[in-house]
């Protein structure tokens, strides 16, 4: 039995159908978006002003909360929406890999940070600053590279612009003082994050 050989239209249309499946079930997933952009800018908030109105750096822990509340809560969410949507596709699988990748790179670097200060007592929590500025915004451009979605992009690289200021201070030894640094750090989540997932719900809505 011979097998059926595709051409080359087929193949782009197979892509392109692809992508499309890919895209309207990232669309879906605009709330977790939300949910990571709103988590971050909350917690920085918090421990913003707790610090500023205590002067005690132990409120840095709270910092935890980022993962511990946005890991639990994401998976929860994704899995209501691939009930809805159905059968992940190749695309899928690429988009889920990379994030995953993101977020396991977060929790080595945040256990190296952990060695680093309890048993070196070698401060280098400004790592743990500088790291989602690069890789947050890296994998949100590829993932709307894949998914074709402007929003991602542009919010990507808004952030990591962002970035690699925030580098290229902590190269230089420049204080990521409080009263600027926070609001950048804020900016750059709302423009990754809470922007692109209105625009994303929005799109969602007009479908």
């Amino acid at each position: 039995m011979k097998e059926k050989k595709i051409s080359e239209r087929e193949s782009l249309e197979i892509i392109t159908e692809m992508i499309s499946r890919t895209k309207d079930r990232y669309i879906s997933d605009g709330n977790i978006m939300l949910m990571w952009g709103y988590l971050v800018v909350a917690v920085t908030l918090a421990v913003w002003i707790l610090i500023a109105n205590t002067h005690n750096g132990v409120w840095n822990w709270l910092w935890f909360l980022i993962p511990i509340v946005g890991c639990t809560v994401s998976p929860f969410m994704a899995r209501k929406n691939q009930a809805k949507s159905g059968v992940k596709s190749y695309s899928d699988k690429i988009t889920s890999a990379i994030w995953t990748i993101a977020s396991l790179s977060m929790v080595v670097l945040t256990l190296f940070c952990l060695v680093f200060r309890f048993v070196y007592e070698i401060d280098s929590w400004r790592a743990m600053i500088a790291y989602p500025f690069l890789i947050v915004p890296f994998a949100e451009i590829v993932q709307g590279i894949i998914v074709k979605e402007k929003s991602l992009i542009v919010g990507g690289v808004i952030g990591l612009l962002m970035g690699m200021f925030t580098l290229c201070c902590i190269a230089g030894n420049v204080a990521l003082v409080a009263n600027w640094f926070m609001p950048l750090f804020i900016a750059a989540f709302v423009v990754m994050m809470i922007i692109p997932g209105y625009i994303i719900n929005s799109k969602a809505k007009r479908k």
